[in-house]
């Protein structure tokens, strides 16, 4: 009701809402609440791709955390430790032996990057600035009534409005797409009304200064961690624009004051050293003087959320609402607890795409563990790329989610990783070593050495399984171009695997060795060391037996390095197989070993059942079947992100309702005005609780989502292959599939597919699942036999309707 009121309030004063803003917050396309945030995980995303505001929304003293994705400490650093090498026979000699523990404990001396003294060079990504508004209202109370704040998915804004006296109050805070400045908009319902003082600051390594009438800047250097070698250097300037017969603007060198303005925009700019060279603060001026000079600044906000829509228009779902649904979204996750809300599960959808949009963009870093956004100078687990899972998930709605070019920051990452991770194939693993290596985590300045602690650092198969995701993207497209550009690099990393794995004494497997399965540890020797180094852990070898077909295939499709893909064949014969222990579950190690916590959250040995394709329910239900049990034992607990694989697991499986309970679950508030512990489980603002917050699980969980609607990796389109019974009906479009098949639009109903339409792609041969419960069904109008498949070719850009029964 008070969005109703609001909203009628403002047409009568001819305050319009946005014009695609409903009179009632949308339940699949609106996060919106009644108060400002007190927290940062109840404040709002908004991003560009390179840069970020997050506003709190309070009318008295508001305060914008900006961010800019290649805030990076750090620098590019020696790590070589020759005892790694030196070491690495002696480490193997014992794990053939069977004494993981002692290979571990020299691992621990030996087998570990050589940290500069300073230990900083690694870096953290940062917060970039707070922007901070004071204002300055006619009512001396200044008490506010009728406020609102809310964020639209679909024009990438976020807006507070509310009242103050007589006066109705509009904030919008939006970074437009393909634009480079951040803007702050303020307007009233009477003239005069508005006044503020704005300043810029940061908690460390910032100078404010002056930068030219009604501009302030603050600039500074980040840490290196080398001593007499500077970091990045930033600058992010803002400038005012106002308007109104009686408005005034003025400056100092630290603030910048707006009075009895009826409108007024703060326009930010912001470069860095790291993308912008030495010209850096040179961009950050000339993009806000050139905005405010235009004196188009609402013609770049619209400009911009209409290239935000162009991509976030491409592909949406909606499901049913429930009673909860048109709650305030604080509350609406709290009572979706106990009460179903389908049209929660679409919003989380289209927001995890949202986020996506606004974190990345071609030409900048792919987003990291936090996606764009954060609010501090030392973000946890440095805000890095964690690849034992982390950086992987946050790109596994992109390619289905069809939003095909956001892939390429973290392709070009890689890429640029590869000259690092040949001189760390050299360092840690001899002479003999070939190819490149990339171990559990990196960063933007080429990290592929192992962690500093073995018992985590020690996995190596971070960058193949990163080679899955170029790998991807060409599945989507089928642009031979490409494959002819990412083809060196699976083929470097199928050569470091090639020449490194030894034979293991038991059954003469191909393994990695030394390994680890990301984070988990088994007990080992008769006094029960808990102990993670090993041999051929399950996650290695399935991800190798992928990589090693993907560059055959790849290499076959080019007509290339026959040699090289006949001795990955032969190896592929000696890699272990998927196994299965004496309980009925996956075996995460080559043994049988007791896990020290049988439900830790990594579930890294059904890497072939998701995000990889080796274990179907339809081709191999034996390992289906293990896995799961695997994933019973494990239980739906976990971290924010665990619970989010989890989903995409139970997809896989073909259990809808399993999946949507892991999605509830993944929903749990992870912090309430009552309960303010940070828990796993969703933020206010639906960002993700690991905790602390971590972005991974929002796209996670979005992917699981589409994973339960559409799948295509077994070699044809499965649609609905994992309905829960909450989403019975509902509709979808723009969702793509393996060989760049569009699904335009695809509406059921009590569970049932009634009309799919597609468009073809590169791969004309089209093999659609006929969807369970389906007695008939007409392509083009044309009756088609009763079929397992439906089979048909469709030429690129050809449209086909099907129609169910």
């Amino acid at each position: 009701m008070k969005q109703t009121i609001t909203a009628l309030l403002l047409s009568c004063l001819g305050f319009t809402m946005p014009s695609n803003a409903a009179t009632e917050m949308s339940a699949t396309y609106n996060l919106w609440y009644e108060s400002p945030a007190a927290l940062w995980e109840e404040t709002l995303p908004t991003g560009n791709g390179r840069m970020g505001m997050m506003p709190y929304g309070n009318p008295l003293h508001e305060k914008i955390v900006l961010n800019e994705i290649s805030m990076w400490s750090g620098a590019k650093a020696d790590y070589d430790n020759p005892a790694a090498a030196t070491s690495l026979p002696e480490i193997r000699r014992l794990l053939i032996e069977g004494k993981n523990d002692s290979a571990q404990q020299l691992m621990y001396t030996t087998f570990v990057p050589d940290i500069p003294t300073s230990g900083k060079t690694y870096g953290a990504y940062q917060m970039l600035a707070d922007l901070n508004i004071d204002f300055k209202y006619r009512s001396p109370s200044a008490e506010t009534s009728d406020y609102i704040r809310y964020l639209d998915l679909r024009n990438a804004t976020a807006y507070t409005e509310y009242k103050i006296g007589d006066i109705t109050y509009r904030q919008e805070c939006s970074v437009p797409r393909g634009k480079e400045v951040m803007l702050y908009h303020i307007s009233a319902s009477s003239p005069r009304a508005i006044s503020f003082t704005a300043s810029l600051s940061r908690p460390e390594r910032a100078t404010v200064s002056g930068a030219g009438k009604d501009r302030i800047m603050i600039s500074g250097t980040l840490e290196s961690g080398i001593e007499g070698h500077d970091g990045v250097k930033y600058a992010a300037v803002a400038g005012i624009a106002a308007s109104g017969s009686e408005a005034t603007t003025s400056s100092t060198d630290s603030t910048l004051t707006v009075t009895a303005a009826d409108e007024a925009w703060i326009v930010v700019g912001a470069a860095t050293s790291y993308l912008y060279g030495a010209t850096y603060m040179t961009k950050a001026e000339y993009d806000v003087n050139s905005a405010i000079s235009s004196g188009k600044i609402a013609q770049i906000q619209k400009e911009g959320q209409e290239n935000h829509n162009a991509l976030f228009d491409r592909a949406t779902v909606k499901f049913e609402e429930s009673d909860i649904s048109r709650l305030p979204t604080n509350r609406r996750i709290e009572e979706f607890r106990y009460k179903d809300d389908p049209s929660l599960a679409a919003l989380y959808y289209n927001y995890g795409r949202y986020l996506l949009i606004c974190s990345t963009l071609p030409g900048a870093l792919p987003p990291n563990l936090q996606g764009l956004w954060a609010n501090e100078v030392w973000t946890p687990w440095n805000g890095d790329y964690h690849t034992n899972i982390n950086v992987q998930m946050n790109h596994w709605q992109v390619e289905p989610g069809n939003l095909h070019e956001l892939h390429r920051p973290l392709i070009d990452l890689v890429k640029r990783s590869v000259e690092s991770g040949e001189h760390t194939a050299k360092v840690f693993y001899g002479d003999d070593a070939q190819g490149w290596v990339m171990h559990m985590m990196t960063n933007p300045w080429q990290f592929t050495e192992p962690g500093e602690h073995p018992s985590w650092g020690a996995t190596n198969t971070g960058g193949a399984w990163l080679c899955a995701h170029l790998w991807e993207h060409y599945l989507y497209s089928l642009d031979k171009q490409y494959l002819s550009e990412i083809y060196p690099i699976l083929k470097g990393a199928s050569q470091f695997f090639h020449s490194t794995m030894i034979k293991e004494p038991r059954h003469g497997y191909l393994v990695t060795a030394p390994s680890s399965s990301p984070e988990n540890t088994f007990f080992f020797g008769k006094d029960s060391v808990e102990t993670s180094v090993c041999m051929g852990p399950a996650m290695d070898s399935q991800i190798i037996r992928e990589l090693f077909s993907n560059t055959i295939e790849a290499a076959t499709t080019l007509g290339v390095d026959s040699e090289l893909a006949d001795s990955l064949r032969a190896d592929l014969k000696l890699l272990p197989p998927i196994q299965i222990g004496s309980d009925g579950r996956i075996m995460e190690w080559l043994e049988e070993y007791k896990e020290v916590d049988p439900r830790h959250r990594h579930v890294s040995h059904l890497y072939a059942l998701h995000p990889g394709n080796e274990i179907s329910p339809t081709l191999t239900p034996h390992l289906a079947e293990a896995a799961r049990k695997t994933l019973d034992t494990r239980g739906d607990a976990g971290t924010g992100w665990s619970r989010a694989w989890k989903i995409n697991f139970w997809a896989r499986l073909g259990d809808g309702n399993r999946a949507y309970s892991l999605f509830k679950s993944l929903l749990s508030p992870a912090y309430t005005a009552e309960n303010p512990h940070h828990g796993p489980g969703t933020f206010p603002n639906l960002f993700c609780s690991h905790p602390p917050f971590q972005m991974d699980g929002n796209w996670g969980g979005g992917a699981g989502i589409g994973e339960m609607l559409v799948q295509s990796h077994e070699g044809f389109i499965n649609l609905l292959p994992a309905l829960p019974d909450a989403l019975n009906a509902g509709e979808l479009k723009g969702f793509k599939a393996r060989g760049g098949i569009t699904i335009e639009e695809m509406t059921w109903r009590d569970g049932r597919v009634e009309k799919v339409v597609l468009t073809g792609g590169p791969a004309p041969q089209i093999r659609l699942l006929t969807p369970s419960g389906a007695k008939s069904a007409t392509l083009n109008g044309t009756l088609l036999k009763p079929s397992k498949f439906i089979e048909f070719t469709l030429n690129d850009g050809e449209r086909a309707e099907i129609l169910f029964k």
